[in-house]
């Protein structure tokens, strides 16, 4: 079944300039598609015509009739004074207008109307009422505001006092009361942390509708989505992969047309050069000849030089020398706000070359640990020591520059000191170019201000580069920009991220801060994830206990054999048991070490295997001698 139909649909908002030209595809039941495209091409005009918020100039646009369509947008707008109690009613507007209604009708037949109309119109609006769940939204409510852990204290806040991911969350919930049947999802993962966004993927997972996501989260796109619609100068571009099928396939569609063109022009060029040379000789029948040939040359033209590869930077970082180890140590270091301890006599150690990646939930503290570490901050207790060689580059969450009335060309004239050339060669390599460069920086969007940011500090001599959300507010292609530029870098990094396709291309150590202390685990993303699962297992699996069982009677003949084999039986019980709580111990020691991790992993589970063994072996001795 088919539950959204687009047939050239066009939307433009200035005369002469098609935002969507002739876009057409087809959504079935059931399906998870990526709806990708550079920023301003038209992604969110895309979905706002589909909930019926903008209208469209032309085309044709269906929806299957009965489905419910809901929309989760970055930023949920709802009237001021709104609590989230009153968002999530909003999922049950349809039932309330119902329900008055149903008293409306029974106040009328309780004064004494019976006409056949209202009588029929009560009891079909009364079973519409019972089997829609009209009798249960109080139940409903409360079971979906638990999974999704909104306390009753939170229902009573204004909606506009909500951080982005909380937002997210009631918006969420009240698609989920709403029923919906096609999940609309806008940049759903831009204001969540990484606990919220793995929640929101599993529910995703277990949701039996369709689902469009807008979204440049790479990694929240390989997990959710089975197909790519790009939208290109307008049109619909179609991907039968999740993002990393399409990062490659696109790559490779680029590559097929560029030999094409390029294949193209050499033979248009041969062509042209022969008409010239005929129209030269000057008679009749070259002339001829040569506009036969330029008639062959038009037709020849049939593939456009492609444009969908991006011109990459070009510009490396200027590395200081660092002479030395340890970068930097933080020793005893504590920090509260009031009765709230963010983080409590941390001891940790920072060598040269490393990738450290700082995880946790939003409020655990990990902008203020990098303030801390940047001076920007005081701690309670403790002190940070860096190494004598020790330069460092900060990109901020929220970049701001000192003298935003300045162009992009004057702020590396005056900041950086360098030449009107190095000025113009550097923009361009972070793709400022033309008229560009002499935009104010105050004009910028937040992406662009990042960027711009980077593009300075690449030209410092650093080898400690410190990065606090560094792609929050890129688009994909300029996610891809900055990790070339980080990758080309060759001192240490730390950085704060959710973006978990940076954090697994980038991190060899990762630090988790939760309930005021870090985890200081040496390994990648990946392997931090099945550590956590490993972990997770381990607290989950119960201790081997050996089945009661009911006691027998002592035989009278000679059991010697069978005692001695017992006895020997309760030693080796004895000594595996000691084995494996020093293993248990020796686990706990070596939990950041993934790989020696593994391998004790390994030696327990032999441990308890041969352990049961020894259980079952002493259980039959026990019964063959009665005890």
């Amino acid at each position: 079944m088919i539950d959204i139909t687009i047939q050239n649909l066009i939307k433009s908002f200035e005369v002469g300039d098609n935002l969507l030209d002739g876009l057409t595809f087809q959504i079935d039941s059931g399906e998870r598609v990526g709806i990708l495209g550079k920023n301003g091409c038209g992604k969110t005009t895309l979905f706002k015509i589909l909930t019926g918020e903008y209208d469209y100039d032309e085309g044709q646009l269906s929806i299957a009739p009965g489905k419910k369509l809901g929309l989760i947008s970055q930023i949920p707008v709802y009237p001021e004074g709104y609590t989230v109690e009153d968002v999530l009613d909003t999922a049950f507007t349809r039932l309330h207008k119902m329900e008055r209604e149903l008293e409306d009708l029974t106040a009328r037949m309780g004064a004494g109307e019976t006409d056949k109309a209202t009588l029929t119109r009560y009891d079909d609006l009364s079973q519409r009422f019972e089997t829609e769940g009209g009798y249960d939204t109080t139940v409903r409510l409360g079971k979906v505001c638990n999974g999704l852990e909104i306390p009753p204290a939170m229902r009573q806040q204004l909606f506009d006092q909500l951080s982005g991911g909380e937002k997210t969350r009631v918006n969420l919930a009240r698609l989920i009361l709403e029923d919906t049947d096609i999940l609309l999802l806008d940049e759903p993962t831009n204001h969540l942390d990484l606990r919220a966004t793995e929640w929101l993927e599993e529910y995703l997972d277990s949701f039996q509708g369709t689902v469009l996501a807008i979204s440049h989260d790479r990694y929240f796109l390989d997990r959710v989505v089975k197909r790519i619609i790009e939208i290109d100068r307008g049109r619909a571009v179609f991907y039968s992969g999740n993002y990393s099928f399409y990062a490659v396939e696109k790559e490779r569609r680029y590559e097929e047309q560029l030999r094409q063109y390029e294949k193209e022009q050499a033979k248009i060029a041969q062509l042209s050069a022969t008409a010239t040379l005929m129209h030269q000789r000057g008679t009749e029948k070259m002339h001829k000849t040569a506009f036969a040939i330029e008639k062959r040359i038009e037709r020849l033209r049939t593939t456009d030089r492609p444009t969908g590869a991006e011109r990459v930077m070009t510009v490396g970082f200027g590395e200081r020398d660092f002479n030395g180890d340890e970068l930097f140590s933080v020793s005893n270091l504590s920090k509260s706000f009031g009765d709230r301890t963010l983080f409590d006599r941390i001891d940790l150690e920072v060598l040269g070359g490393e990738r450290i990646a700082i995880l946790g939930d939003n409020g655990t503290g990990k902008t203020t640990f990098l303030k801390i570490l940047l001076e920007q901050e005081n701690p309670d207790t403790g002190k940070i020591r860096f190494g004598p060689m020790v330069k460092t580059g900060y990109l901020p969450q929220i970049v701001q520059f000192d003298h935003p009335e300045r162009s992009l060309f004057e702020t590396l004239l005056w900041e950086d000191n360098c030449s009107a050339q190095e000025a113009r060669d550097r923009l361009g390599a972070f793709r400022f170019r033309g008229e560009d460069v002499f935009k104010e920086v105050s004009t910028l969007s937040g992406g662009e201000r990042s960027r711009l940011k980077l593009c300075q500090l690449m030209a410092k001599n650093i080898n400690l580069l410190i990065l606090d959300e560094p792609t929050n507010h890129l688009d994909i292609a300029s996610r891809e920009w900055i990790e070339t530029a980080v990758e080309e870098f060759e001192g240490a990094l730390l950085f704060v991220s959710h973006d978990r396709y940076f954090i697994s291309r980038f991190a060899n150590r990762i630090w988790f801060l939760e309930d005021g202390k870090i985890t200081d685990f040496k390994g990648g993303y990946e392997d931090w994830l099945r550590w956590k699962e490993r972990q997770a297992e381990l607290r989950n699996v119960p201790r081997f206990q050996p089945e009661k069982k009911p006691k027998r009677q002592k035989p009278t003949s000679g059991t010697k054999q069978l005692e001695k084999e017992l006895r020997a039986v309760e030693r080796q019980i004895q000594r595996l048991e000691e084995e494996s709580q020093r293993l248990e111990t020796e686990m706990a020691a070596n939990a950041t070490d993934y790989v020696k991790l593994q391998e004790l992993t390994e030696q327990q589970t032999a441990t308890e295997t041969e352990l049961g063994e020894a259980y079952e072996k002493w259980e039959s001795l026990s019964e063959q001698l009665g005890g």
